[in-house]
């Protein structure tokens, strides 16, 4: 019998999440709070399977049973019996434990409780449920068809049970894991690249060098497959933005304070590629 998850959050990370899952072979609910939202990340898994399908990845026939694996819902009530829930709404903390709260009631005892979560503390998200043992990060990267890593976080009570359950399902989907044993503010990979990008954004700001060159100097004398304002951009200033304040606001490292431009761009509006306007034009 098939596994069947359940993602909260249809946006780009929680749509991705549910293409590679049903691609695997998992049954997948997926919820949103409004129908537009909904027919908007199905509409996005559609095109990426057509992609796929297009450049001879993915034969038509799989691409329709996936698409057919996938059902959508505005009701939160549908997770009852998924064995892995996995929440992937804005970087809010009051938002994730509000859902947390209804997953602790909602979830069927043995199911594992996951956040996608780039920066915020598991442990804190944990605490709003009954069972913090069974709650789990798994932080998936964009694009979530392309990129390879999942980073797996234990919060100070998830279980080595709830782990390995978590590393068996991205596994299954096609990824490759790291764990991260102390849920510090931004794990592994989120630490790194913010205090990358609020470096390179300093020195950009600062007038050091131009956009185009920090990200060169980081492609040819790293081997960066791209810059970090470049990947800001990718990103959304503004999602790097939430990113390295919330691990300030935790760590206090002043390494992580981002420097007033990213502010500046997200208060213009000025995010990157979904607004035209970032570091680059688009």
């Amino acid at each position: 019998m098939a596994k069947k998850l359940a993602v909260i959050g249809a946006g780009l990370m929680g749509s991705g999440i549910a293409q590679v899952s049903a691609q695997a072979g998992w049954d997948v609910v997926l919820r949103d709070v409004t129908d537009g939202a909904l027919a908007r990340g199905r509409g996005g898994i559609e095109a990426s399977y057509a992609k796929f399908v297009a450049k001879g990845k993915l034969d038509a026939d799989a691409a329709e049973q996936a698409l057919a694996r996938i059902t959508t819902t505005t009701d939160l009530d549908a997770v009852g019996d998924a064995d892995v829930v996995v929440e992937a709404v804005f970087e809010k903390i009051e938002v994730k434990r509000e859902i947390f709260q209804a997953l602790d009631k909602l979830a069927k005892d043995d199911a594992v409780l996951a956040s996608n979560t780039s920066a915020i503390p598991i442990t804190k998200i944990a605490a709003a449920t009954s069972c913090p043992e069974r709650v789990v990060g798994t932080h998936f990267f964009s694009p979530v068809p392309m990129m390879q890593l999942c980073e797996l976080v234990r919060g100070y009570k998830t279980s080595d049970e709830t782990l390995a359950a978590a590393r068996e399902f991205a596994e299954s989907v096609g990824k490759t894991c790291i764990v991260v044993n102390r849920d510090v503010a931004g794990f592994v990979t989120t630490r790194l690249i913010s205090a990358l990008v609020v470096e390179a954004a300093k020195l950009y700001e600062s007038g050091v060098a131009s956009a185009e060159d920090i990200d060169l100097a980081c492609k040819l004398g790293f081997g960066h497959a791209m810059g970090p304002l470049a990947t800001a951009d990718l990103t959304g200033v503004d999602i790097l933005l939430h990113a390295t304040d919330n691990i300030y606001a935790e760590s206090q490292d002043e390494k992580f304070a981002p420097p007033e431009i990213m502010r500046r761009m997200v208060d213009a509006g000025d995010i990157g590629r979904k607004s035209g306007h970032g570091f680059y034009a688009h």
